[in-house]
């Protein structure tokens, strides 16, 4: 019971430090708002269903001019979604541009 105590005040510091490094960063460039083609669905994880912790997870993706996502870098959210979240943004498809943008992602975890 004391671990698993542990374990939630750690989770809990480590989102609250990320989402105050998200309110923080003034650098941040505006999404480009390309449109969606495919999405992937990520996959909830066991220990975060366990615990059944929800939350938002913010990342910005780059995306390539024929769609495809290069790059996801978190911006914010439970240490135990980002990996998820990161997974299944990185299998996403766009709609092609004639220049690579980033894009603001979202994506909420309920169990």
């Amino acid at each position: 019971m004391r671990t698993r105590n542990l374990l939630v005040l750690v989770l809990f510091l480590s989102c609250l430090l990320g989402l105050a490094g998200v309110s923080q960063n003034q650098d941040t460039p505006a999404p480009a708002a390309r449109k969606l083609l495919r999405k992937t669905i990520p996959v909830y994880p066991e220990m975060a269903r366990r615990m059944n912790l929800a939350g938002t997870v913010k990342v910005f993706a780059v995306v390539a001019p024929d769609g495809t996502v290069k790059a996801v870098q978190p911006m914010g959210g439970s240490p135990l979604l980002i990996q998820a979240a990161q997974d299944a943004i990185a299998n996403w498809k766009f709609a092609p541009s004639s220049a690579e943008s980033k894009e603001l992602i979202e994506l909420h975890f309920n169990p």
